[in-house]
């Protein structure tokens, strides 16, 4: 049966009580009954630890929005690969659009951050997209492969089982516009071609790649039905436990029903 990866990115929303009730609500809700999905949560920091217990015993996974490359020292603030996995954490969010936008990330940053989370076992779900004005300039391809090269720089075949690619077009999150099923199997393809270059065809075929950018109810089922859509990264959407779940069945049905989904590495 092919899968397919749901991934809720609560940002910087909640309280550890609300935090605690909207997971409980979507274990409520999703449990164990889409098993054509992984559905991963990521809470802000200060709540893994209620989440990991709310969670205890489901097949729901525990994912962090953020971390640094560093293992442990004087760097104030941040929070290192081997701290995540000990707060019950199996997936890191890395190079979300918001920290390279708002926190000056550098493709460098993200690649060092990537190769954190693959030396302790976590597995990376890799951000990458482009701004309104890079795409209306024809610059999509160019920016996400300067990206894609500064991230899987080093990155070892052997691990690559691990990663998941998030395409997240910056000007389609938040604002309620999401990208059309054309443009989204376009550049999911493009992606897919790009993986298959790095780390050849059967490698860049298995790595899954999930849209993320004002996904929501709405849209989720013409999302699922895209030619390399592999899953879904939600935001605004996720902290509506009804919405996220509605996605989620949507995205497990449609993965029920499929044969497989067409590759396009041979273009």
């Amino acid at each position: 049966m092919p899968r397919c990866t749901v991934i809720a990115n609560w940002k910087m929303h909640g309280t550890q009580t609300q935090a605690r009730d909207l997971a409980r609500a979507v274990r409520r809700l999703v449990g164990n009954r889409f098993r054509a999905a992984e559905v991963v949560l990521a809470p802000p920091f200060t709540s893994l630890e209620t989440v990991r217990r709310a969670l205890a015993g489901s097949r729901l996974r525990l994912a962090a929005q953020n971390l640094y490359w560093q293992p442990h020292g004087a760097f104030t603030g941040e929070v290192s690969a081997d701290m995540l996995r000990d707060a019950g954490c199996s997936h890191v969010i890395v190079g979300h659009s918001e920290r390279r936008r708002l926190f000056g990330e550098t493709n460098r940053d993200v690649g060092r951050k990537l190769g954190a989370a693959l030396e302790a076992s976590l597995k990376p779900i890799l951000c990458v997209g482009e701004t309104l004005e890079e795409r209306r300039r024809g610059d999509t391809h160019r920016t996400l492969s300067a990206q894609l090269t500064g991230a899987l720089k080093g990155v070892p075949k052997s691990v690559i089982e691990s990663l998941t690619v998030a395409y997240e077009p910056v000007w389609a999150i938040g604002t309620g516009r999401h990208a059309t099923p054309a443009q989204v199997a376009e550049t999911h393809g493009w992606i897919r071609r790009a993986l298959a270059r790095r780390f050849g065809t059967a490698s860049g075929r298995a790595i899954p790649i999930v849209y993320g950018g004002s996904v929501n109810p709405d849209n989720a089922a013409e999302l699922a039905r895209v030619t390399e859509v592999d899953g879904v990264l939600v935001g605004g959407a996720s902290l509506d436990h009804q919405s996220f779940a509605a996605i989620v069945k949507v995205f497990s049905t449609e993965f029920s029903t499929a044969t497989g989904k067409t590759r396009t590495t041979d273009k």
